[in-house]
């Protein structure tokens, strides 16, 4: 399997454009936990940040935490938060009730996406984030959606790092089948896609 560093590296333009964002009301939770209005980027990873030793207020990481090495992710993290800082992991996850077109979408990817199964079985649960973030960790949880065209839908799936590319002998069925769950169940060209946005967060590091 490709290593998580690299699994989207030709993916990113799809990945920007046909993502889910997530709920503001579940950005504002993070902006209670803390805020700061500078950024800056750097090249390095969740285990070796490259960051100060008590830099940072607010550790946050959405929609990748299960490509991480945990244990060394949270050491890392310790190293880097100031006395009382928190910790957050955002997910756009299946919603409690996701209804037949995503769960014929998931069969789909069953069918002709080799790694989904996979790479599934590596979302992070629950009681992972619970091990990780500790027992005082707090579960906020946002419906949410994106409304796409086929474009936009195929531009989903493609953005997935378990995707067929093209050239792969399951690219053109997964497409043909894509199609066709579009056009049994979009409306007027248009076709919800639906997630519940979880924000599993807590003090990670006590003091402060």
């Amino acid at each position: 399997m490709t290593r998580p560093t690299e699994r989207f590296s030709g993916l990113a333009e799809h990945y920007r454009r046909y993502r889910p964002g997530y709920p503001p009301a579940a950005i504002d939770v993070l902006a209670r936990l803390g805020a700061e209005s500078r950024f800056r980027s750097v090249a390095a990873t969740a285990e070796a940040t490259t960051l100060l030793e008590e830099s940072v207020d607010l550790w946050v990481a959405a929609q990748a935490f299960h490509w991480f090495d945990a244990p060394r992710a949270h050491t890392e993290a310790l190293r880097v938060l100031r006395a009382g800082g928190f910790a957050a992991l955002l997910w756009n996850e299946r919603p409690p009730e996701p209804g037949a077109f995503l769960s014929e979408y998931e069969a789909l990817l069953r069918r002709h996406a080799a790694e989904y199964t996979t790479i599934a079985a590596r979302r992070v649960d629950e009681a992972s984030m619970r091990e990780f973030l500790g027992d005082t960790m707090q579960i906020a949880r946002f419906p949410n959606q994106q409304t796409l065209d086929y474009a936009g839908l195929e531009g989903r799936l493609l953005s997935s790092s378990y995707a067929p590319a093209p050239g792969h002998p399951e690219h053109e069925p997964i497409l043909a089948g894509l199609r066709a769950l579009f056009d049994r169940y979009s409306r007027d060209g248009e076709i919800v896609f639906p997630y519940e946005t979880r924000v599993y967060y807590a003090q990670l590091k006590p003091g402060g």
